[in-house]
């Protein structure tokens, strides 16, 4: 992986990182329909005018199909879900669920002809990850229910797919420009739902306030940015090995922030989770014809 690849990597591990604490935070006071609807509406209004100032909206909506798909698949979707599976989920259940992205991914994309193979090598990265996953959590399944354990998993179906549409049928479309349209989209298909509950958010504490700005600032309309150029320096599949990292990250900031104890399952779990990165990440040996390079080449900003 390039330097560039590994500073989008590292961004995208640690801002990722944050929403499983934020949304737990907002949905103690607000609808999983609100939660989705403030974060899209934040995210929006920060993307959208520069989108437009650079005259990026136009040639975009020419692809407005693999738009909606991605939407769909990425926004729509799976933040609902999360929401509302984090109603009753612990943060780190969640973010351990969600760590299973690349397995689906590496899946959806042998399914979809993609030329990056999987190699002993990255399955041994991403067998040792998910080791590392579960001394880090735990499995703590215990009085779980069926319904938001089915709603992570759609989500992870969400997730691992969304990229595929990106680098397939998105390859020429600016990732902030994709990413204001679709937050645009969203907003304007849950408002009539949200509209209704604004009170909520009007009477919620300055910590669900926070969280609610912070997860459409920093883990919307930045982190978006961010991930459309990790997918297109690095690939969907490696671009989705962060989840890996993501849960890490929240539990060491809940140690920072929350004062919550450094555990014997931090101290063995986080060192295999970066191991299992490094090598779920290293380029596999395939040669690809010069007309295929100059395709990737031209699709990376």
């Amino acid at each position: 992986m390039s330097r560039r690849g590994w500073g989008l990597f590292l961004a995208m591990s640690v801002i990722w990182g944050v929403p499983y604490l934020l949304i737990k935070v907002a949905v103690d006071e607000v609808s999983p329909v609100m939660v989705v609807f403030a974060r899209c509406v934040v995210g929006a209004a920060l993307l959208l005018p520069w989108t437009i100032a650079r005259g990026q909206v136009r040639p975009a909506l020419r692809h407005w199909k693999a738009l909606l798909l991605f939407t769909v698949l990425e926004m729509a979707g799976p933040w609902l879900l999360l929401s509302y599976a984090e109603q009753t989920l612990s943060s780190s259940l969640t973010g351990l669920l969600v760590a299973t992205v690349p397995f689906v991914a590496a899946l959806a994309g042998r399914l979809a002809g993609e030329e990056d193979r999987l190699t002993p090598v990255r399955l041994l990265g991403m067998a040792i990850g998910v080791v590392g996953i579960v001394a880090l959590l735990g499995l703590d399944v215990g009085g779980a229910h069926l319904l938001p354990l089915l709603a992570v998993a759609l989500t992870v179906v969400g997730y691992a797919t969304g990229p595929l549409v990106v680098t397939r049928a998105l390859p020429d479309v600016p990732g902030a420009a994709a990413s204001s349209i679709a937050l645009l989209v969203t907003a304007v298909v849950y408002a009539p739902f949200a509209v209704p509950q604004l009170g909520q958010a009007v009477d919620a504490s300055p910590p669900a306030l926070f969280s609610l700005v912070g997860l459409g600032a920093l883990c919307t309309a930045l982190a978006l940015a961010l991930f459309f150029a990790l997918i297109r320096e690095v690939g969907p599949q490696r671009a989705l090995v962060i989840t890996f990292v993501n849960p890490a990250v929240a539990v060491l900031l809940g140690v920072a922030l929350l004062d919550e104890p450094f555990t014997l399952g931090i101290a063995i779990g986080l060192p295999l989770v970066l191991v299992g990165c490094v090598l779920a990440t290293r380029r596999s040996d395939v040669r690809r014809r010069p007309s295929e390079l100059s395709e990737v080449d031209s699709a990376v900003p």
